[in-house]
């Protein structure tokens, strides 16, 4: 049985997660799909990748997750685009 493997940045989805929560929070942000892709796109140029190819890899990446440092990073990064984005929205 050949098995299909994919590689994907694990950072995505942690900043995508953080993004909704912190969205969730605020009524006075656009929330527009090209608004939330821009802010995501900043966020994720301003952390590391975190790469996954695996189940095992996906795991360990989870666990650093849970890192006190990282969350916070991730939140001050997706907080800083939430504010940069908003200010200079790309659309009418």
């Amino acid at each position: 049985m050949d098995e299909k493997f994919e590689i994907k940045n694990y950072m995505e989805k942690m900043v995508k997660k953080n993004l909704e929560s912190q969205l969730e929070k605020r009524n006075n942000i656009c929330k527009c799909d090209r608004c939330k892709l821009d802010m995501m796109a900043y966020a994720l140029n301003h952390l590391p990748p975190k790469y996954v190819v695996t189940d095992k890899g996906s795991i360990f990446t989870r666990l650093q997750e849970l890192e006190v440092q990282m969350n916070a990073d991730i939140t001050r990064e997706v907080f800083k685009a939430i504010e940069l984005v908003s200010k200079n929205k790309r659309h009418k």
